[in-house]
């Protein structure tokens, strides 16, 4: 038979062959690193037979689908793991997340993590064994039938709630056998670097009123060198955590009295007020408009944009005068009635209206996390209303909008196009339109990017930002959604070159996303330490001597009167004790001043980083630091 390859080329084999002898056609050196294949599109084991004309692509742990396989291979490993050393624990699920996996297990009795030693060294030898992992099916009733056997009642009701009809699919390691689709490595011993790193509690099925299970974390690398680079990442990250951060900075609060509602600080809000001018800025320069909604409305208009059908549990609702209301978890029903007030010709479009505005959303306690995870923050939105023709063009507008503003912070980034999900509103035309526009703008810009299938906004498909910060680390930011949908539920219209009505096509967009989230992000990408254009403070004035404060108090005031940000410590403190503290509160540069910079004019400059960098004239200084802020020089 043959088989199509992923760059067109066809395979000749024999018509009993799978992928695994494919590979092996391909190249020996290919069938080594193979971990399983994609067939006709769809992720399958290397066994998995194929057919005539099937499309094939072998997947190695260089794709991110290979490195899933792989870690969801260790996660079956873990189940058997655990089954030999707590013959009594039940199993529940073990999925991958990113960079590892985890299992939620009932065990008889509490584990901790000193358990993890016995655990891993088990592992070790289900690894060592090299147990061929097989897959094979089982019908509805059979499935249910051999799960109970084994005594597992959260696989049995897993299996219970599948669909009638459906053959359900196992796989099987030496002794041990589990509930899954798959697919896996070819057998155990291709795994060769794992680590167990933590444990907490995770209710079944999400549901806190069924039973708290015991969540296993692990993590799993094609190399060890990969894993302990990993680990030292992880380090990293605990010293740049900005929670901590924001607190000795002075930054943020998270009080109890606002669970999920962050309390920003005099420091903070100078940084998020510095976020905001600059966005205020680019966007008159390209030409939006800025409007502010109301945060609470009516019910009637969240039932109109699909929000009170889709996203009704993520909403916090309220009566006015005995009206049901939400308060709002999106600007864009809000913007929709911005256009309606006001008829619009093909001439006025496109419209590009943003909106700074102060969303809410129902996130569950568990999930928050300082300014990452929040019950409200400001959405740097906007909406741009346009012509079919116009599309692509906007498209383009605000993609060039994004990179701008990621490549200031220094940020890099990969995108992701997002199709339709299953739970979606409007016609299959429309999605395929919608999409297919999204695709020619990042084709003609030449912008590489992969399909994240199903994951699009339930109104559209989108295209997704996820910037790379200073430890490599990746967090999805900016977004923008094609949507076709909420101008027919608004019956949004213009008048067209001909005289009649036409529906415009709309984009939501945002660069920051969440401007809270996103100075969590420059926190930890900056690991506190700003450049000088974004730092709450950015010059510390330290007086060595009583005549010398006067001169720095002149100083700060000259600074403040050129539209930076500067302070004198007066404190009476040692000189070293002064600078100390300045650095410990990462300002990017100190002054320190005594009798003889008051006599000669000049300040002796130290820099955050580099230390003392000499005396200076002051206004030589003022006008290096006015160049740093006003070009938003990032180091």
């Amino acid at each position: 038979m043959k088989i199509l390859l992923k760059n067109g080329d066809e395979l000749q084999l024999k018509d009993d062959a799978n992928s695994k002898d494919a590979a092996k056609a391909i190249s020996e050196g290919l069938a080594r690193a193979a971990v399983a294949a994609k067939v006709n599109g769809k992720l399958v084991d290397l066994s998995a037979p194929l057919k005539e004309g099937d499309h094939l692509e072998i997947v190695t742990l260089k794709d991110k689908e290979g490195l899933d396989v792989y870690r969801h291979t260790c996660a079956h490993v873990l189940a058997q793991a655990l089954k030999t050393v707590f013959p009594t624990c039940k199993l529940a699920i073990g999925p991958v997340i990113d960079n590892g996996f985890y299992y939620d297990v009932d065990f008889k009795t509490p584990i901790t993590m000193e358990d993890f030693s016995k655990i891993e060294a088990e592992m070790k030898k289900i690894v060592k064994a090299d147990f061929p992992i097989e897959r094979f099916t089982l019908p509805k009733e059979d499935a249910i039938v051999f799960m109970s056997k084994f005594h597992e009642n959260y696989k049995v009701e897993l299996i219970q709630d599948l669909p009638e009809g459906e053959e359900i699919s196992f796989y099987k390691q030496g002794s041990f056998t589990d509930l899954c689709r798959g697919p896996h490595l070819p057998s155990t011993g291709k795994l060769k670097a794992f680590k167990l790193v933590s444990i907490a509690g995770a209710y079944w099925r999400g549901d806190e009123k069924k039973k708290m299970l015991t969540r296993i974390y692990g993590t799993a690398f094609a190399k060890k060198e990969e894993m302990d680079e990993y680990f030292q990442m992880l380090e990293e990250a605990k010293k740049r955590d900005h929670v901590k951060l924001g607190k000795e900075m002075k930054l943020f609060a998270l009080m109890n009295e606002g669970k999920g509602f962050p309390f920003f600080l005099p420091n903070g809000m100078v940084l998020k007020n510095v976020l905001v001018d600059y966005w205020r800025q680019l966007h008159r320069r390209e030409g939006y408009v800025e409007v502010q909604t109301p945060m609470i409305m009516t019910r009637t208009l969240w039932e109109n944009s699909g929000h009170w059908e889709h996203y009704k549990d993520n909403m916090y609702t309220t009566k006015i005068d005995g009206e049901d209301c939400a308060v709002k978890p999106m600007n864009c029903p809000g913007g929709m009635l911005v256009y309606k007030l006001t008829p619009h010709s093909y001439k006025d479009l496109p419209i590009r209206m943003g909106e700074l505005g102060l969303v809410h959303r129902h996130e569950k306690s568990g999930q928050l996390h300082g300014l990452m995870r929040v019950r409200c923050f400001t959405q740097d939105d906007a909406h741009i209303f346009m012509t079919p023709e116009q599309i692509t063009e906007e498209i383009k507008g605000v993609v060039r909008i994004i990179n701008e503003v990621y490549t200031l912070f220094g940020f890099k980034y990969h995108v992701e196009l997002s199709t339709r999900p299953e739970d979606s509103m409007g016609s299959d035309e429309d999605w395929e339109n919608a999409t297919n526009a999204l695709k020619a703008a990042l084709d003609e810009l030449e912008l590489p990017y992969v399909i994240n299938e199903g994951d699009g906004a339930f109104y559209g498909p989108k295209i997704d930002f996820h910037l790379e910060d200073s430890i490599k680390r990746t967090w999805q930011c900016g977004t923008i959604q094609l949507d076709f949908q909420m101008p027919q539920r608004f019956d949004l219209e213009y008048t067209g070159e001909d005289g009649q009505k036409h529906r415009p096509i709309m984009i939501h967009r945002v660069a920051f996303g969440s401007i809270e989230r996103f100075i969590g992000i420059l926190i930890e990408h900056y690991a506190g330490k700003f450049p000088v254009w974004l730092a709450p403070e950015q010059v510390k004035v330290l007086p060595v001597t009583d005549r010398a404060a006067e001169y720095a108090k002149e100083l700060v005031k000259t600074m403040n009167g050129m539209g930076l940000r500067a302070s004198a410590d007066l404190r009476k403190e040692k000189i070293g004790k002064k600078i100390l503290d300045a650095e410990m509160e990462k300002v990017p540069y100190k002054l320190i001043v005594g009798d003889k910079e008051v006599e000669e004019n000049t300040v002796s400059v130290r820099k955050r980083g580099e230390g003392d960098i000499g005396a200076m004239n002051k206004d030589e200084f003022f006008a290096l630091l006015k160049k740093e802020n006003d070009e938003k020089i990032i180091f």
